[in-house]
Parts: C-alpha cells; structure tokens; sequence
C-alpha cells in the first residue's frame, strides 16, 4: 500500500541540520529525516546545514516561518547542554505558542534508548505563524525515534483525536478541546 492514502495531505517541510561539521556527505540525522518525511508522501521544500551559531539558526528559522511555502520546520542538532549547543536559545523566541508535549513525550521515549541521558535532551516544538517547528537533537537515532514515535503521526492529517496538520493547512484548523 503506498503511503499516499486517500485523505492524506502532503506538507511542505524544511530541514535545517545545525553541526558545525557536517556537511551534506556526512549529514546522516538530516537525511534521515528527509528519506522519512518523503517515504510518508511529503514534499521536502528547503534544506540547509549552518553551524552552532544561534544568530544564524535563529534567521534561518525566522526567513523559514515567514514563507508561506513551508509548513513545518525540523531541526536536527543543537539541543544539548554543550557550549556550542544554542538551538533552544535561538528558536524558543520564535514560537508564537510552544509545545511543551512534544519535548515531555520525546525525553519520555529517549529513555528507552538512551536511559537517563535523556534528561541532557532539550528537544522542543513550537508554532509560529501557521508553521509548526519541531526541533531534535542531532543524533541519527534521536531523529529516528521522534519520526517514528510522534512526528509522523502528528504529521499526518487522517490522525485521530488530533494532529498538528491540520493545524498548519490553510482551512483546516481543528476546532474543540
């Protein structure tokens, strides 16, 4: 069965990776990210690696949720307790509305993998200007579990009781609790 079903609704996705050595040969969170999100019938708008630097993440992210062709925003790298590591710093300020869900769930799931060192991940998720920013730390399994275990349900615009889809497609907005 392909994973384009009918009701489902493809998105615009940008992936930013923030490494200050990865490049696109090297950049294995990044494509994994993009091989899932078109696997699920999703359409990769942008792609970007830019360093640890949060002026620059915080730019792209911001030039990002101004177009209106970019619906939904993934971060990989960036969200640990390192000096380098600023991406929670440069995109919190961004949010219109945080989702504090996204990163309670990710750390709770993290620690099956990866045991109490996932309370070093600062994983977060915010909506800002009808785009929706889930940002991931840089690990290749990390990007794995937050694809498989939340984003490519709260992706999906047939998931039930509620998505994040809908909320980002023009007239679709989901209404009650």
């Amino acid at each position: 069965m392909s994973a384009i079903e009918e009701g489902f609704i493809p998105l615009s996705v940008a992936v930013l990776t923030i490494s200050d050595t990865r490049t696109v040969d090297t950049d294995r969170s990044g494509r994994l990210l993009i091989d899932r999100l078109e696997g699920a019938g999703h359409r990769l708008e942008k792609r970007e690696i830019i360093p640890d630097d949060p002026y620059r993440i915080r730019a792209r992210v911001a030039d990002w949720i101004a177009d209106p062709a970019v619906q939904v925003i993934l971060t990989t790298g960036g969200t640990g307790y390192t000096g380098r590591d600023s991406t929670p710093e440069a995109v919190s300020v961004l949010f219109d509305r945080p989702i504090e869900g996204f990163g309670e769930l990710f750390r709770q799931l993290s620690r099956e993998d990866v045991g109490s060192s996932t309370v070093q991940s600062r994983a977060l998720a915010g909506m800002a200007n009808g785009t929706v920013i889930f940002c991931l730390p840089g690990s290749t399994g990390a990007c794995r579990t937050g694809w498989e275990r939340i984003l490519h349900e709260q992706l999906d615009s047939r998931h039930q009781p509620c998505n994040f889809a809908n909320l980002v497609i023009p007239g679709r907005e989901q209404h009650g609790s």
